[in-house]
């Protein structure tokens, strides 16, 4: 952290007043501040617009310095911006990008653990802060694990919350106290629930293990169930084609490459420019020429990007107001919204039109999607189907 020098004591801006502050009421952080905003909005490809917003955004959060070169909290900062209808999230990269954020902001993940973990005993709370810290951060001491994705974070969690609350409900103050028989008569029987739950617990049970806070494993060989296995099922042709017509070429262009070439909402999203080269787009190690249709919605969609965005370094193929003045990539649900067609229906679809053009050959659903054996075996079942037949999927 950078030098600063500390405040005798705190006193919080009047939010009523800053708004009346004079420009300039702190010159030096102005000055600082705008050469890196300038050097910021060039590199990311600012409009204007957007850039003359942040300044005066910059010049409103003066007020919150309270010493020179002093940090800025972002929760201060987001708050007196909001109630203004000024630009938060490109505010605080410039003060970021200044060295003058504070950071404050509770994580999403973070506050659904800690409401529902408030009601647990001390010494469980602290055993599941060990499993929180190694699921969203990862350790690299051993056994070294990577970070998981905060929504199998929240999955787990919510999986095993009412066997730890069952628990507690008990007596047991501390997860070192609970045994096999235990786990086994607090998860559900089977289906979905059973297997979010024993998931979670192997995983909590293995971490802490794993940390030398437990002298056991109660929940290992706990078997999850079996995961059930639906058969997927066509879309209607008429729903595709609709989507597909879509007048945000950003949508058509999604609808595009899930409906002809079966990749996922996610990989969409994660597309970079250079990815696509020549017609052919490049995921993983997957080399996929594009069909036809989708080339010209592709074309359609990058003469509007150009249009809408012009000056944008975005890497990403998709951008949208909110991703364009920053380098990251929209949010994968982001051109659903105005879609009545999930993108995993449409992908099962194009993927089950695959399975009957090829007689179910496994490998070849491998190869072509990207998926594992016991994945495309889901599919192949749908060969022996009675409500199927080789002429139901839609073809898309």
């Amino acid at each position: 952290m950078k030098n600063q020098q500390l405040a005798l004591f705190t006193v919080r801006p009047d939010l009523t007043r800053i708004g009346s502050l004079p420009t300039g009421s702190n010159p030096g952080m102005a000055r600082y501040c705008e050469s890196v905003l300038l050097d910021h909005a060039a590199r990311h490809g600012w409009s204007s617009r957007l850039t003359n917003v942040v300044g005066q955004s910059l010049d409103v959060l003066q007020a919150f310095q309270a010493t020179p070169g002093s940090m800025i909290k972002a929760s201060d900062a987001a708050s007196v911006l909001n109630q203004r209808g000024l630009t938060v999230e490109s505010t605080l990269e410039v003060l970021a990008a200044a060295e003058l954020l504070d950071d404050d902001r509770v994580p999403a993940i973070r506050a659904y653990f800690l409401v529902q973990t408030r009601e647990l005993p001390a010494a469980m709370r602290a055993q599941l802060e060990t499993w929180y810290a190694v699921m969203v951060e990862g350790t690299t001491v051993a056994p070294r694990r990577r970070p998981r994705d905060h929504r199998t974070v929240r999955a787990q969690l919510a999986g095993m919350l009412p066997c730890l609350r069952s628990w507690a409900e008990m007596g047991h103050s501390s997860l070192a106290e609970i045994s096999r028989e235990q786990v086994l008569d607090a998860l559900p029987e089977s289906g979905p629930s059973r297997l979010t739950a024993a998931q979670g617990l192997r995983s909590l049970f293995r971490i802490l293990k794993s940390r030398k806070e437990l002298f056991i494993n109660p929940a290992a060989g706990v078997s999850p169930g079996i995961r059930g296995q639906s058969i997927p099922l066509p879309v209607d042709t008429q729903t595709i084609q609709d989507a597909l017509n879509a007048p945000d070429p950003a949508r058509a262009l999604s609808v595009a490459l899930v409906a002809f070439h079966g990749v996922t909402a996610r990989q969409v999203s994660s597309i970079l420019l250079t990815d696509v080269s020549d017609g052919i787009l490049t995921i993983g190690r997957r080399a996929i020429p594009l069909a036809a249709p989708v080339r010209v919605r592709l074309a359609a969609y990058l003469d509007h990007r150009a249009r809408q965005w012009p000056e944008t370094t975005n890497p990403y193929l998709l951008v949208n107001r909110r991703s364009a003045p920053r380098d990251t990539p929209v949010d994968a649900r982001y051109p659903w919204k105005k879609i009545p067609l999930a993108p995993r229906p449409l992908r099962e679809d194009r993927i089950l039109h695959e399975v009957f053009a090829t007689g179910g050959d496994v490998r070849q659903i491998c190869d072509l999607f990207g998926m594992s054996i016991n994945a495309a075996m889901r599919y192949g079942s749908a060969l022996d189907h009675p409500a199927l037949s080789c002429d139901t999927p839609s073809g898309s």
